[in-house]
């Protein structure tokens, strides 16, 4: 047989199956991955099982449960002020990842330029790459990871498809602002230009801060696929449910691709999430959870040798070594695990062409006794 012609040659393993791999051979505290050590509500656990054994195991519609489908839009007008018609504008998906590879690929074509902004999610380039897209890299301030949106102006040309924005910002902690929305509002004005926001971290976001969500504006949303996540709210990343909102025209795309790769997702945890969902305490108090954990994490790490600002929003806390080490990132990330014995994830796969910073991200995600025999272990580096 002839050797394969691979779509994507330059790609290789995610660097969190890597470190997550080592993590589990060196036997080490793993705050690599993006994922709690803790389980989900015993409520959630119960709703599932009630519908497993009432018999809801059998394919869900295309586009999800359709209670499922009204909670979500009742969610979003409740706390963003837009209506979706959940009969048109939503479909409940397999995890945020299966969502923006099925949204790219509903409006990406052979040539079509794409804005990503460094560092990024390693699955945005991956699923332009595989439809022939030609990713635009832009990298955020430096300084506190902030979009330059200047930068972003000067990189759109008529081949300019689709912008890709993430928010609260998964590595670096960053959240966009009301006024970040202003301005992309003005930059893209009377271009034919789509937008994808990942708002998987939506209800974790802190310091009073809020999270503003391209649903909020009328004139972004028109042209926005807004795509969530049920693992990230509700400690079950393992289930892979999200969903992705979006006008109807969008959606009607967005339905084509996303038929062919799953058809439907499972259903008795929808039915399951449908009732959860009726506790809005559950994520709406996410953001106080989750700073109680960061404040705990950033607390301990004070005593170490590590420079930082404390995250915005996520789960996730960048931590600044330059005083340390002159390792690069991914070697520093091997000997904190193999030495030190806690996994945490080097930020340098995050940009296409690799980073000079000397900078990890590690995950806050994980249990108090967790984070304090970690932060124990990299205050002694």
């Amino acid at each position: 047989m002839k050797n394969l012609n691979s779509k994507l040659p330059n790609i290789g393993e995610s660097i969190f199956a890597t470190m997550t791999k080592m993590a589990t051979d060196y036997n080490t505290i793993n705050l690599s991955q993006g994922f709690p050590d803790f389980n989900c509500s015993e409520e959630l656990l119960e709703r599932v099982a009630y519908y497993q054994s009432k018999g809801f195991n059998q394919y869900a519609p295309m586009p999800g449960v359709l209670n499922l489908r009204k909670k979500i839009s009742e969610k979003i007008e409740k706390v963003y002020g837009k209506k979706y018609n959940p009969d048109s504008e939503i479909v409940v998906t397999a995890g945020g990842t299966q969502a923006l590879y099925a949204a790219i690929t509903a409006v990406v074509s052979p040539g079509d330029e794409v804005i990503i902004l460094e560092p990024a999610y390693d699955s945005y380039a991956p699923a332009v790459l595989i439809n022939g897209g030609v990713p635009i890299y832009i990298s955020l301030s430096p300084k506190d990871y902030s979009i330059d949106w200047d930068k972003v102006e000067k990189s759109i040309s008529v081949k300019t498809k689709l912008i890709i924005i993430n928010s609260p910002h998964n590595p670096t902690g960053s959240v966009l602002s009301q006024n970040d929305l202003t301005i992309l509002e003005k930059i893209i004005r009377n271009k034919n230009i789509y937008l994808i926001s990942d708002e998987v971290y939506e209800h974790i976001i802190f310091d009073g801060k809020k999270h503003f969500s391209f649903s909020e504006s009328p004139e972004l949303s028109a042209r926005t696929f807004v795509i969530s996540s049920f693992g990230k709210t509700y400690h079950t990343t393992g289930w892979k449910v999200g969903y992705c909102v979006a006008p109807e025209k969008l959606i009607k795309e967005f339905k084509k691709v996303h038929q062919f790769m799953v058809f439907a997702v499972n259903t008795p945890i929808q039915h399951a999430y449908a009732d959860i969902m009726e506790k809005e305490e559950m994520y709406l108090g996410l953001n106080k959870f989750y700073q109680q954990k960061r404040d705990f994490m950033v607390a301990l790490l004070a005593k170490s040798r590590f420079k930082f600002r404390p995250a915005q929003g996520t789960y996730f806390q960048l931590l600044d070594y330059s005083s340390i080490s002159d390792l690069n990132d991914r070697e520093f990330s091997e000997y904190l695990t193999k030495e030190i014995g806690v996994a945490v994830i080097p930020l340098s796969p995050f940009y296409s062409g690799g980073s000079q910073d000397k900078v990890i991200r590690i995950c806050f995600a994980k249990k108090d006794e967790v984070l304090s025999a970690a932060s124990e272990k990299l205050c002694k580096v």
